[in-house]
């Protein structure tokens, strides 16, 4: 286990073309009702493409918000967010919007698949959103969900498919648009330790084939997949080390 070395990153750089994402003196703060909450007190982490990466915390550590920054879904106080060589730390919400529909493939904890679709419209839903004539998705959802291993159940709806199954279409899903980024917040925490282990064994295989991916945990065995852990603490990286991850 290896320290990374910190970001010699400044205000005017540009990142290096491998570089997917940089934080540089990144910062959030909250308004609670008078009260001021830092939550980021200027986070500087640089991830290179085709890295697996942990982000690790207590509850209160920032990996909430660092995470939400990450995926586009909240707007920095100060500091610069770059991601795939873009500054995106000052766009609009509609650019944001279109930014997380091309670069960042979510997969979270509670599925969020819909009841009433099949697993092949619910990885489809994404390339709807970006206007894929109907034809061309369907042949893209399809290859997605025979890139999780469910090519034989596509026609099946979430009750119909077990927890590991639901997060593999949920996975399937967040890959369908090739995104720069896999950004997985807590994904086996509704699921039992062997379907768990499954599920991250199927994260290493897509990391294998060349998929950047950031995962947000809270448990050590989880985090222990990834080949670096980013530790958050008070809302600054406490610790940043390159692991072998699990085999």
């Amino acid at each position: 286990m290896t320290s990374v070395q910190p970001s010699t990153f400044r205000t005017g750089d540009t990142p290096l073309p491998d570089t997917v994402i940089l934080t540089h003196k990144l910062t959030r703060d909250y308004d609670m009702g008078g009260e001021v909450v830092h939550a980021l007190r200027g986070v500087e982490i640089q991830m290179r493409r085709n890295e697996f990466v942990a982000i690790m915390g207590p509850s209160g550590s920032g990996k909430s918000t660092l995470m939400n920054l990450i995926g586009c879904l909240d707007t920095p106080s100060a500091g610069e967010y770059w991601l795939n060589g873009q500054k995106v730390s000052d766009l609009s919400d509609d650019e944001l919007a279109r930014i997380r529909n091309k670069e960042i493939g979510f997969v979270f904890q509670t599925f969020n698949l819909l009841p009433r679709a099949s697993a092949l419209h619910n990885v489809e839903l994404p390339l709807i959103y970006a206007g894929m004539a109907a034809k061309e998705r369907r042949a893209q959802a399809a290859r997605a969900l025979e890139r999780v291993q469910l090519a034989d159940r596509m026609s099946h709806k979430p009750n119909e498919l077990s927890g590991g199954q639901r997060q593999r279409v949920a996975i399937a899903r967040a890959l369908v648009n090739e995104p720069s980024i896999l950004l997985a917040d807590e994904p086996t925490g509704n699921l039992d330790s062997a379907t768990g282990e499954e599920i991250m064994r199927l994260f290493r295989e897509l990391h294998d084939t060349g998929q950047t991916i950031v995962l947000v945990t809270h448990e050590a065995d989880i985090a222990a997949h990834a080949a670096r852990q980013i530790h958050l603490r008070d809302g600054l990286v406490e610790r940043d080390v390159q692991t072998k991850g699990k085999p």
